[in-house]
Parts: structure tokens; C-alpha cells; sequence
């Protein structure tokens, strides 16, 4: 079947909900490809009539603030605890060390933690229950969570989103040719915000003997 064929077959309600339950889980603390999620979803987005690119990007944008909302409480009530939980049921996501490095973050950067932390893989995951296990001020957390989750969700939907624009002439006439270079610019814009965000968050501090 052609690609773009393929992509008129995808019902629009199922794309908002898996966006935004996928990214809401994420937010939560647990370890999905919200990101990948999101990227394809607003490159379908352009090449597919029925889904509106702005219901998309609100539907990121809530799943990423309540689902860090719902990890602020769950790290608030659950405590370092919790987080000795999550080490045991994903060691490579919540190891000692990616936990200490985390909170070396939000010692130093406070709310900015959170807002950029929405650019960096690792951070995205922990910065709901981390900002509740250390007891941030909510109003804080809530201010970074909403600005941080319009910011990179909606941004991310509206880059891609333009970008599959851009690139429709090539789906039609190369299909999935066209298809890999789109998402090849998309994730390639991504990089340089990651790179921005990642520009502005501490380096390791070492502990001397």
C-alpha cells in the first residue's frame, strides 16, 4: 500500500489519545518514547488531512503537564523510597548514578531543572517525582511543568509539523524515501534544542575524597 494511502487509513481520535497518554506516562516517570511518539505523530499530522496539528499539540502539551503533575505527587508522598523502587524495576533508567546526577540539577537550577529538563531524555522522566521528592515548592514546579510542557510539546508538534509540510511533494513523489528525510530534518531539529537545553544544565559535580 502507498505510504500516504497507509497514512489516511489512521483514525485521528486514536492518534491525539496514543500522543497523549504515551507522553502523560512518560511524564509520569516511566521510562516511554514520548518524544518518537510525538515526532511521528506530528509529521502524520502533516500528510494526514483529518488530524489538526493544534488539537495534537494541546493533547502533548496535557499529557506532559498532568503527567508530571501526577509524578510530583507520587514523588512527594513516596519519598527516596520510591525512588530505590524504580532503581530496582529500571536499573538503566534509575540507577544511583543518573538519580544523583538528577538531583545535582535541581539543586542547582530549582525550577529550570524542570522546564529544561523537557529537552533531555533522561530529565523528562525524572522531573516529576524527583521535584517531588525533594519537596519544590508546588507553585514553582507548576509554573516550570506548564511553560516547559507548551514549550516543547507545542514547539515540537509546530517544527515537525511544518517540516512534513515542507516535505510533501517528496512523500508523493518518493514515498518512504521522502518519509525518512523528513523525519531525518525533524530529529535533527530536535538535536539542536536538546543541545541548547543541554548547554544550560550543570555539569557533574565530582565529590572529593
Amino acid at each position: 500500500m502507498h505510504v500516504q494511502e497507509w497514512l489516511e487509513t489512521v483514525p485521528a481520535v486514536a492518534v491525539y489519545a496514543l500522543v497523549g497518554v504515551v507522553i502523560g506516562l512518560e511524564s509520569l516517570g516511566i521510562p516511554l518514547p514520548g518524544e518518537i511518539i510525538l515526532v511521528s505523530s506530528a509529521l502524520l499530522a502533516s500528510q494526514h488531512g483529518d488530524i489538526d496539528p493544534v488539537v495534537l499539540g494541546a493533547c502533548a502539551t496535557a499529557g506532559a503537564i498532568i503527567g508530571d503533575s501526577i509524578g510530583y505527587a507520587i514523588g512527594r508522598k513516596g519519598g527516596r523510597p520510591m525512588l530505590a523502587w524504580l532503581g530496582a524495576k529500571f536499573p538503566r533508567h534509575f540507577s544511583e548514578a543518573h538519580i544523583a546526577t538528577a538531583e545535582r540539577s535541581f539543586q542547582k537550577w530549582g525550577m529550570w531543572a524542570v522546564f529544561f529538563g523537557r529537552f533531555v531524555a533522561l530529565l523528562r522522566i525524572f522531573a516529576g517525582p524527583l521535584a517531588g521528592v525533594l519537596r519544590m515548592p508546588y507553585w514553582k514546579f507548576l509554573i516550570a511543568n506548564v511553560l516547559g510542557g507548551i514549550v516543547w510539546a507545542g514547539g515540537t508538534t509546530a517544527v515537525i509539523y511544518y517540516v512534513g509540510i515542507v516535505a510533501e511533494s517528496w512523500l508523493k513523489r518518493f514515498s518512504w524515501l521522502g518519509l525518512v528525510a523528513a523525519v531525518l530534518i525533524g530529529v535533527i531539529s530536535m538535536l539542536v534544542l536538546k543541545r541548547k537545553a543541554k548547554k544550560a544544565a550543570p555539569e557533574p559535580v565530582v565529590a572529593a575524597d
